[in-house]
């Protein structure tokens, strides 16, 4: 049986690359992106990893590097990747027939059909770097595993220079003997040590394991990557995007929300965000779920941790509809004894999702006939004038629960009054 070449494609260093994009002062020098509120280092350029930062580094325990180093520190820029991610997606879809998107900058691609897989992978490169200005790194094999291997390895060692196809059986024999295995994908570091204790190390021995044994070992799971790593697809190319059953929308504040009112201004966002979402997926949804908490690592403060849940009927995908809802829940696990909380973070959660034609009809969807026509309104001012042009009254407008983002570069694509102007 002939063996289906798949492909994956990652952006290196995906948020400091974007920030190079409009930036070109930043090409060859420590770059560091920090997480929500300007925590910790969540992307790093080659050059910062060169000075020893860490992923998860604290930015208030490197400073003295920062400083010393010149390092530039810049905040996420989600609508800037999110923007830039897509263009990159679009580029893929000339080169392929089919995308499966698995992460904001990793992407499955079927590359079935193509007579020299190297080279498309390297014109598919070429364009990306042309039209968006990102660079790409891609892994070709028979399996999503072995892919994922072979991405690793082309990013790893230069002399793939950014391509890697694994369908070569010869060098798929020479690799993955020096392929550890905890860096195959799937493969966590209980795994990884359950392995060890066994005597494999290496992708090649993970490969060779018996499968009844790898059952015993690891469930299926591990026995499907077995099967994976010897060129088995266990898992297919997604040429659809499966229906999604829940969604959250939560953010840590960027100080702690000590009354009510503030509370759920932090609430209001998150609902608010919630339905845009649902919209745009054509989704309505039939559960929310409100949590807020406390910082459970500040011991010296009072403690409080709220969840609760409440049904949407109708189910619904309307602004005001889960906001209300929100509202209810939010009072529900408010505390009553009066004692000082500062909640740090809150959230939205919505499941039983169905899209909007395949809702159940009520009564209420007769009584409320324009609420459809009001939301779309709503979802055209904020496209056209920004977002956060309108917004319900119960959100706030000083909102100083709003994420810290000290360091954050302009929204170059999405922003008229941020586009980059020449001089």
């Amino acid at each position: 049986m002939s063996r289906q070449p798949i492909a994956i494609s990652d952006s290196k260093n995906f948020y400091v690359s974007a920030e190079r994009v409009f930036d070109t002062s930043l090409a060859n020098v420590p770059v560091i992106v920090l997480s929500n509120n300007d925590g910790c280092a969540v992307a790093r350029s080659d050059e910062a990893k060169a000075l020893g930062i860490k992923m998860g580094d604290p930015l208030h325990l490197i400073r003295d590097k920062v400083e010393a180093h010149g390092v530039r520190v810049f905040s996420s820029n989600y609508t800037l990747y999110a923007d830039l991610s897509r263009r990159v997606v679009d580029t893929y879809a000339d080169f392929t027939p089919h995308v499966e998107i698995y992460s904001i900058d990793e992407c499955f691609l079927d590359f079935m059909g193509f007579r020299d897989r190297e080279a498309h992978a390297r014109a598919m490169r070429a364009a990306v770097r042309r039209r968006v200005g990102i660079p790409i790194r891609v892994g070709i094999a028979s399996s999503k595993t072995l892919a994922k291997a072979a991405n690793e390895l082309a990013k790893k060692n230069p002399v793939f220079d950014g391509v890697l196809d694994l369908m070569d059986e010869d060098l798929a024999r020479w690799l993955l003997p020096r392929v550890p295995v905890g860096d195959i994908w799937g493969i966590g570091r209980r795994t990884e040590a359950k392995l060890k204790g066994v005597g494999i190390a290496t992708a090649a021995e993970l490969r060779d394991m018996p499968l009844r044994q790898a059952r015993k070992l690891g469930t299926v799971v591990l026995e499907r990557t077995v099967l994976e790593l010897q060129g088995e697809p266990c898992l297919s190319l997604e040429e659809v995007e499966p229906q999604r059953k829940g969604m959250a929308v939560t953010r840590s504040a960027s100080a702690p929300m000590t009354d009510f009112d503030t509370l759920f201004q932090a609430i209001t966002a998150h609902a608010t965000r919630a339905a845009e979402k649902l919209r745009q997926h054509g989704l309505v949804a039939g559960t929310l779920t409100v949590i807020f908490h406390t910082n459970k690592h500040r011991q010296d403060r009072p403690q409080w941790s709220a969840a609760r849940s409440t049904k949407l009927t109708p189910m619904s995908s309307d602004t005001f509809d889960l906001v209300d809802a929100a509202r209810r829940c939010a009072r529900s696990g408010w505390p009553k004894d009066g004692k000082p909380y500062g909640f740090t973070k809150a959230g939205v959660m919505l499941d039983d999702l169905l899209p909007s034609e395949d809702r159940p009809r009520t009564l209420f969807d007769v009584m409320r006939p324009k609420s459809a026509q009001l939301m779309s309104a709503l979802d055209q001012v904020n496209d056209r004038f920004g977002k956060k042009t309108l917004v319900l009254a119960s959100e706030g407008m000083k909102r100083p629960w709003a994420l810290r983002a000290d360091h954050r570069s302009p929204r170059y694509t999405t922003r008229i009054e941020d586009l980059p102007v020449v001089r």
